[in-house]
């Protein structure tokens, strides 16, 4: 890619598309851009296009038609199914830039078992583990006899992010282990991986990669339950924070050396085509970082606070990226604290109705409002999911920001409204 200005298609429909639309318009490098399917905030930064990041024939036609330079990938689904091999293969897009990895680097995510395997043959620390399907649950049984409650069970493959149990008792996980080799999560859990509980506090870090060199992004901590005190149901996530005072100069140099480090020199030693994000779940247990996770993409709603401290253009990283040409790239962050809180339907994650009029969003000047579960119909904007606005702020620091946060949360309504009023509460 050698223009100037250039034309790029995003690819996704939540929050973290929103935000990641929010700063690629901010670019000097932008001519036009159009997000795939978008939601009923993101053409406040450019075109929403009626397209299926799914359909990978539509998304090329498209391409074509338009003349894409870049075509940058949301979420996991397209990338595990192939949508960077799909570009690659065809002669006439072979210059289209893909952030994204290979559907042998998806694997990461698309696998949890690779990803496992992936650990150990690198030596990156992570929990002891073991996989199973249905003509080894009995060794399934063993194994989590020989592990101490609670007990973690993870399906395979993607399970849009309700694949993973944390189960109490050995009677429990022996029956839970059965209802997934049984079908519980389809496909998914046709294999399923037990792992160790590890005890800690988690945070989310994100690279930029070009598959030889790394830009590190703000690291972030994100909420997933529910319930105030972080308990309750697992969402797709209810707040986040950034940075995270635990995630210091020495633990970080940890994560640098043991784990992403490795992780890119493993991607090379194994020849999987990586040019994206990663992101790295990781555990802090006792001052010493462990991986409970990969993602081949970056998280929501970690995004929608990372995005805000990112000061350079993200439109020349990615670039860097496709090219390979990374580290030349510089990278300056905000000092400044960004949180994001997530206000959801009423009955999320279970039932919830959707089609609520959101009233008040025009009212927040303080805040930057991302959009997830939205859209607009007839000139009124509608909820159209369970987490359905990401409410982010700046501040001098976490309390700050996030104090500014709910301010503007005050102003914007829609019938059942949500939120935590806790989110950072156990960081300082």
């Amino acid at each position: 890619m050698t223009k100037d200005k250039i034309n790029i298609l995003l690819l996704g429909s939540g929050g973290r598309e929103s935000a990641l639309a929010w700063k690629i318009k901010q670019s000097s490098r932008l001519n036009k851009l159009f997000i795939a399917p978008g939601n009923g905030g993101t053409e406040n930064y450019g075109e929403n296009i009626n397209l299926s990041p799914m359909d990978f024939t539509a998304v090329k036609d498209f391409a074509k038609a338009n003349s894409i330079d870049m075509v940058v990938v949301g979420s996991e689904d397209p990338l595990v199914e192939g949508i960077y091999d799909s570009f690659k293969s065809d002669e006439s897009l072979k210059e289209v830039e893909v952030i994204g990895p290979s559907k042998a680097g998806a694997q990461l995510e698309g696998s949890k078992d690779f990803a496992k395997g992936f650990m150990m043959r690198h030596n990156i620390p992570t929990a002891r583990y073991r996989s199973f399907n249905s003509a080894t649950v009995a060794e399934g049984y063993k194994f989590l006899e020989s592990l101490k409650a609670p007990y973690v069970l993870k399906a395979d493959g993607l399970a849009a992010g309700k694949g993973v149990l944390i189960v109490p008792t050995i009677e429990e996980a022996k029956s839970t282990l059965d209802d997934m080799l049984g079908g519980k999560f389809g496909q998914s859990s046709a294999t399923v991986v037990i792992e160790e509980f590890l005890s800690g506090i988690e945070c989310s870090v994100f690279v930029l990669t070009d598959g030889n060199d790394y830009r590190l992004l703000p690291v972030a901590k994100d909420y997933k339950r529910i319930g105030e005190g972080d308990k309750g149901l697992n969402t797709g996530g209810m707040g986040a924070v950034s940075p995270v005072s635990f995630a210091d100069d020495k633990f970080m140099e940890k994560v640098r050396s043991r784990i992403i480090e490795p992780t890119i020199k493993g991607l090379n030693e194994e020849k999987l085509p990586y040019r994206g994000f990663i992101f790295f779940g990781l555990i802090n247990v006792e001052g010493e970082p462990m991986v409970i996770e990969y993602n081949v993409r970056m998280g929501d709603p970690e995004t929608e606070a990372v995005m805000l401290r990112l000061k350079s253009d993200i439109v020349a990283l990615m670039d860097a990226t496709a090219k390979g040409t990374l580290a030349k790239e510089p990278i300056e962050i905000d000092p400044r604290y960004a949180v994001t809180v997530m206000m959801v339907s009423g009955g999320y994650p279970g039932s919830y109705e959707k089609g609520k009029e959101i009233t008040g969003t025009e009212n927040v000047h303080d805040s930057i409002l991302f959009h997830s579960g939205t859209k607009l119909e007839g000139g009124k904007l509608l909820t159209n999911g369970g987490r359905v606005i990401a409410v982010s702020s700046y501040g001098s620091n976490k309390d700050e920001a996030l104090q500014q946060s709910f301010a503007s949360i005050a102003k914007i309504d829609f019938d059942g409204k949500y939120f935590r009023h806790d989110i950072g509460f156990d960081i300082k």
